[in-house]
């Protein structure tokens, strides 16, 4: 059973969405590959408190690793991306090279590239964090705008 709600950030509204109760989804306004809204279950802040909580605590500047139990539907190579994400350190980047590299298919690159594009948990799985392989700034779901203010308010060293 599904259930979702929305909350504010300093980025736009987020809807959060669980699935039995477990976080399945992070979803900001206008993201690319946003699933449509029929899909998120009843609105429901029950499963949310925990989540909610981190995330006022990591915009705060407060919190620089996420605690939170993530049930993340996507392929097995998919889901291998995004535990590879989940390792970049807060305020630190990494290239989609970088992650291939880290999955040991050094020419996994533009597979890499769609499967973080796919992120269902974005900011708490932080795609945010993954740059082109000269530091520039590259494609993100939430748009380069949110993602340049997110590597900002993370003081992450990219070359952008």
């Amino acid at each position: 059973m599904k259930q979702h709600t929305v909350t504010d950030s300093p980025y736009g509204p987020l809807t959060l969405v669980a699935e039995d109760g477990v976080l399945c989804g992070l979803y900001m306004t206008d993201q690319r590959h946003r699933p449509p809204e029929e899909s998120f279950g009843e609105r429901d802040e029950t499963p949310f408190g925990v989540a909610i909580d981190q995330l006022e605590a990591y915009f705060a500047g407060e919190l620089k690793e996420f605690t939170l139990e993530l049930r993340l539907n996507g392929t097995e190579f998919q889901r291998r991306v995004w535990d590879q994400l989940r390792r970049i350190p807060y305020g630190e980047t990494r290239s989609y090279g970088d992650l291939a590299d880290a999955l040991g298919n050094a020419g996994a690159s533009r597979a890499v590239g769609l499967a973080n594009g796919k992120n269902p948990i974005g900011i708490i799985v932080p795609c945010h964090r993954v740059v082109g392989a000269n530091g520039s700034l590259t494609g993100y779901g939430g748009g380069l705008d949110r993602k340049k203010r997110l590597l900002d308010f993370e003081g992450a060293a990219a070359l952008f």
